[in-house]
């Protein structure tokens, strides 16, 4: 069987940006079937389009040998309408692979041929190392300097791979999957030595691994979901959600503990992926402790994500997935596509001590600072916190996500007392909310500046020890200040606990 598939490119450039036209990806696996159509900025895809069917094709294959009858009438249903959904979106083509159930099915090659005959799908049958590769690319694709262990853990397999300096090295399969766990014959013993002698072997083959545990899949989600219920988390964003060693043990104890339908409907979990859970623990429980990682990540990217990062050159792989993705919002929503940067440049000079992942997130939010520009005025500051915070963006860990939001906040709303998502604020310091409102009401005093983009008529200087903030406006731009900008003005030095002043040249 071909090992690795030769994806069509799909990038256009556009200026400095990367657009990427649609592209559709279906990914069969031993418990889902599920399509996926990307579009948006190249380095941090948007979903376009998101379909799951719970199939279990791995269902019985290891009493059997051969893919679940249900499941494969089911898959090759989700298939047809898949490739039907894709040609009224306009996609020429579908990119479609199959994991662990097919390829380890003895009737997987009939499967497959099945496909093609009756939906026109060709599907790409990947092996065991190869799976680990895209997985690991796609968490790459929102981690670009991640280091660390990549664990795939689909229905009948798991996958292994390690990252680092932005390159997937070893990569290691193994037939640990919860379905497997599930069929094998014998008592929780019996599952504990399979888990074992499994782990010996990937340890042997992946040596110390002591970096992040980065978590692909959905029994991975759904575990994490559980436990931000455990905890009252008050985010519900599963990727980049970060859990130890410690929680891992509690949420196994709380799922035990608790009636597992009632947990279920709460947590927005299939029932099929809720019988799978407990089975999933055990296998996290001994990679945990087989590895010992300095902690765990949620990854919402994987496989699918891997398929993009594979088109991509290396000079788009080493782009940062924000900022990417915020300049590209930015330049089809803001009403002066492009102004962010400017932006950028005017309160930067507010923030002197700023190191590089500060200055990344003002830059991020200088982009986004108008996207929201269409929502009611009443509703504005709601819609940049509610969008920063919970949009799918690459490489934002939640505090970020929520440093994000409060300072969009602040770009339209001057206080934050009473506001519905201010249990989320709980997930910052003290210095980082105030860090945040001083950003907002620097964008919000900004955001009246408009000046041609190869002019700097407007300019913040910033004594520190004095605490003395001044705005500095140089020719026809001096007509810019008026008594709103004055009163943003004077905001923006209360936040700051400075004196203001305002200079014509």
């Amino acid at each position: 069987m071909q090992e690795q598939a030769n994806f069509d490119s799909r990038l256009r450039k556009k200026g400095d940006l990367v657009a990427l036209s649609k592209v559709g990806v279906v990914d069969i696996g031993s418990n889902s079937v599920r399509l996926v159509v990307f579009d948006g900025a190249a380095r941090s895809p948007a979903y376009y389009y998101n379909e799951k069917i719970m199939c279990a094709l791995g269902a019985g294959l290891s009493e059997t040998g051969c893919l679940n009858p249900e499941g494969r009438t089911r898959a090759v249903a989700a298939i047809l309408r898949f490739t039907y959904l894709a040609k009224a979106m306009g996609i020429p083509r579908l990119i479609a692979v199959a994991t662990a159930a097919v390829r380890d099915a003895q009737d997987g090659a009939a499967f497959v041929q099945e496909l093609k005959e009756k939906t026109g799908q060709a599907v790409l049958v990947i092996k065991g190392k190869e799976e680990a590769r895209l997985s690991a690319q796609g968490v790459l694709l929102g981690w670009p300097g991640a280091y660390g262990l990549i664990c795939d853990l689909g229905g009948s397999s798991m996958e292994l791979a390690e990252i680092g300096d932005g390159k997937v090295g070893k990569r290691i399969s193994a037939r640990i999957g919860p379905l497997k766990l599930r069929e094998l014959q014998g008592s929780a013993a019996a599952r504990q030595q399979l888990i074992a002698r499994s782990m010996a072997k990937l340890t042997a083959k992946m040596g110390p691994q002591h970096n992040r545990l980065f978590l692909v899949g959905g029994s991975w989600r759904a575990l994490a979901r559980i436990d931000m219920e455990r905890r009252a988390y008050p985010l519900h964003v599963i990727h980049e959600y970060r859990m130890d060693k410690d929680a891992v043990q509690k949420t196994a104890a709380f799922l035990r503990q608790s009636d597992p339908e009632k947990l279920r409907i709460k947590c927005g979990i299939s029932g099929a992926r809720m019988a799978l859970l407990p089975y999933a623990i055990e296998v996290l429980d001994a990679l945990v402790e087989s590895f010992a990682p300095i902690d765990i990540a949620l990854s919402s990217y994987g496989i699918r994500e891997g398929l993009l990062y594979e088109q991509m050159s290396k000079k788009l792989r080493k782009k940062d997935p924000l900022i990417e993705a915020c300049a590209f919002a930015e330049m089809k929503d803001a009403r002066a596509p492009g102004f962010g940067l400017q932006l950028f440049k005017f309160v930067l000079p507010l923030f002197p001590t700023a190191d590089e992942e500060e200055k990344r997130l003002i830059k991020a939010a200088c982009h986004l600072h108008d996207v929201s520009w269409r929502g009611h005025p009443d509703y504005r500051a709601e819609i940049c916190f509610d969008n920063a915070t919970r949009a799918n963006l690459g490489g934002l860990k939640h505090a970020e996500r929520v440093f994000l939001g409060l300072s969009l906040m602040h770009r339209y709303r001057n206080q934050r007392k009473g506001h519905k998502f201010e249990n989320l604020f709980s997930l910052l310091s003290q210095e980082q909310i105030r860090m945040a409102e001083i950003l907002g009401k620097a964008m919000r005093l900004g955001a009246m500046m408009w000046v041609n983009k190869k002019q700097t008529n407007a300019k913040l200087f910033w004594a520190p020890e004095a605490k003395a903030l001044q705005l500095v406006l140089e020719g026809d731009a001096v007509s810019l200040y008026g008594e709103v900008a004055e009163a943003r003005l004077k905001s923006l030095a209360r936040a700051m606990n400075a004196s203001f002043d305002f200079q014509a040249k």
